[in-house]
């Protein structure tokens, strides 16, 4: 199945919903980094949550980024997304490894306590940024606490990533529901009991629901209309000059000891862990360009 994000209205607007399918760009990421179990899973949730909410933005050139600062071994965990299904993300410390909690990966433990931040660059004089401290660590419930705290959203936001027996991704996704201020007490009622049957989102996607099958169940009797969709891919624009220009950003002291020294360098994109390399010659042009 491709990645891809639905959007979607229920019950005469009083209801707005995001579902999205992620295994492949999940994989990537996974794939990209080298993660472990536990830091696949982490990450994992985040990219989808942070994929879904960047389709929530309006403009082409909106920049939404996650941040977990935490004090549990994997470090933290960055993601960024755009309007247009574009995510990328990585983990501080992939290479965490935990044993499982209750059968199952102990993502909240990898955690530990923190913080989420949510910032958002829609290219006003200054980016919105929220911060609310972690409740689980488990990256659901936190999303739902930050959009309840931090936008006064009453959200319900579910996420899962399953791995297979060789710990690459089998499947991924998830969905954020969001109430508006006029929704009714019969709506709200109908979605709490709806939201209570659901086993897991790990489960409805390895039943193979589609998004807009996992809406289906989550807003059953609500009157769901899908409004749009769009592809969801994992994608970085790192490139040779945007990182040329970082070692610029650096000094031209920090560029001569390079030089000093010798040898070549290789760079790496910290979102995708592509690698660039840079000759003497190619540090030496780039040391006029820093003064």
């Amino acid at each position: 199945m491709k990645d891809y994000i639905v959007r979607a209205t229920a019950a005469g607007a009083q209801i707005r919903a995001f579902a999205a399918t992620t295994g492949n760009l999940v994989e990537m990421a996974r794939d990209r980094h080298n993660l472990s179990p536990v830091a696949s899973a982490a990450l994992g949730r985040l990219l989808t949550g942070g994929v879904m909410m960047g389709s929530m933005m309006k403009n082409d050139t909106d920049v939404l980024t996650l941040q977990v600062q935490c004090g549990g071994p994997i470090g933290g965990l960055t993601v960024t997304a755009d309007s247009l299904g574009n995510v990328k993300g990585y983990v501080v410390h992939p290479e965490v490894m935990l044993p499982a909690k209750n059968g199952k990966l102990d993502v909240g433990g990898a955690l530990g306590p923190g913080f989420l931040n949510v910032i958002k660059d829609m290219g006003l004089k200054e980016p919105y940024s929220g911060q609310t401290m972690l409740q689980t660590g488990e990256i659901a419930e936190d999303l739902t606490y930050y959009f309840a705290t931090s936008e006064q959203v009453p959200s319900s936001v579910g996420l899962g990533v399953l791995l297979d027996r060789e710990n690459t991704v089998q499947c991924a996704g998830g969905f954020i529901v969001q109430v508006m201020p006029f929704v009714e007490d019969e709506t709200l009622d109908r979605l709490e009991q709806n939201i209570q049957k659901i086993t897991s989102v790990t489960e409805m996607l390895d039943h193979g629901h589609t998004p807009e099958q996992m809406l289906e169940q989550v807003l059953d009797g609500l009157h769901l209309e899908v409004t749009d969709t769009l592809p969801a891919h994992f994608y970085c624009n790192c490139s040779k000059a945007r990182i040329e220009k970082a070692i610029i950003s650096i000094g031209a002291k920090e560029i001569q000891a390079m030089i000093d020294d010798g040898e070549d360098i290789e760079v790496k994109c910290h979102f995708c862990n592509s690698a660039y390399q840079f000759t003497i010659e190619e540090l030496q042009e780039i040391l006029k360009k820093s003064r």
